[in-house]
């Protein structure tokens, strides 16, 4: 099962294995409230795109494809996540978005399609 929850949250047993997914670690987070076991920076998208989109909802059907293309050709980081998903029972992927509904998370939830 995969479940995206902000990194602002805190942490629940429920959690999993918590992946960060973001490229630039959180302001304000120390890694010990973090309780990150893997950041995945590489699968966050590119700063170029993450710039273009700024959250901005508006964007949001080009963003996902955009990043959906990214991650087509970035093999190495998919397949580390791939691999996680598959040996851990639990996989929370945490951002640090403060829209919820708008972020890379979210698509990579749908991009692996196991959501809760």
């Amino acid at each position: 099962m995969i479940k995206i929850k902000r990194v602002y949250d805190g942490t629940e047993k429920g959690d999993g294995y918590r992946v960060l997914v973001d490229r630039l670690w959180p302001r304000g987070v120390s890694k010990e409230k973090a309780k990150i076991d893997l950041w995945l920076k590489d699968i966050g998208p590119s700063d170029g795109l993450r710039k273009w989109f700024g959250h901005d909802p508006e964007k949001w059907k080009e963003f996902k494809k955009r990043y959906e293309m990214e991650l087509k050709e970035n093999e190495e980081a998919v397949d580390r996540l791939k691999h996680v998903i598959r040996e851990e029972k639990t996989v929370t992927f945490v951002f640090a978005a403060k829209d919820e509904d708008h972020n890379n998370a979210v698509v990579l939830r749908d991009y692996f399609g196991k959501g809760d």
